[in-house]
């Protein structure tokens, strides 16, 4: 069960502000009933002040109704709306094994050939490489460009099915988005 992110301080404004047990407030704060009679008796977080469960959304008003009625009833804490929230994933420069990056040129090669409406800074990030490599394999000024067999990144484990499925339907998606506004353009040049 979850406790509140203060318990002395929520346990001081409980004993001050209510008429719990000392066992509820113990229970719902995560301290030992003995603390909270300290509490009660001023030897305890004497110089705490005390913090509104109310006002946190720790719980619900009707909830201390509701507990403060039955001395048996035990205080449920409220769901917190940054529960909800999820953090951001943080994006880390990609990594690849020694061993795989001799593949990658590979990798940049068939996606050049197969899917040429993916551009150089999605092929960049989707395979973890530099925009001069990229330029390079299709220019074939790559030092390595004699040796190049175009193989499939996700079959080469360079990037997962997934992202490359992303890739190339974003790079659709803005492929689609740019061609009215090429077609509006050529319209009023003419």
């Amino acid at each position: 069960m979850d406790k509140p992110l203060m318990p002395k301080a929520t346990a001081v404004w409980l004993v001050d502000n209510t008429g719990l047990t000392f066992d509820q407030i113990a229970d719902f704060c995560g301290l030992h009933p003995l603390e909270v009679k300290g509490i009660a008796d001023g030897e305890v977080g004497q110089g705490i002040r005390g913090l509104d469960p109310v006002v946190q959304g720790m719980v619900t008003r009707a909830e201390l109704d509701r507990c403060q009625k039955d001395p048996k009833a035990r205080l449920a804490i409220a769901r917190s709306v940054a529960a909800d929230v999820k953090p951001p994933k943080r994006r880390e420069p990609r990594y690849t094994p020694l061993s795989k990056r001799q593949d990658r040129p590979d990798a940049i090669a068939w996606l050049l050939r197969h899917h040429p409406e993916i551009g150089d800074q999605q092929v960049c990030k989707l395979l973890g490489t530099t925009k001069s490599t990229v330029q390079a394999v299709r220019d074939r000024t790559h030092w390595k460009s004699q040796e190049i067999r175009p193989r499939d990144p996700v079959l080469l484990g360079l990037c997962q099915q997934i992202e490359l499925d992303e890739a190339i339907a974003k790079a659709k998606a803005d492929q689609e988005r740019t061609r009215p506004q090429a077609a509006a353009t050529s319209d009023v040049g003419a």
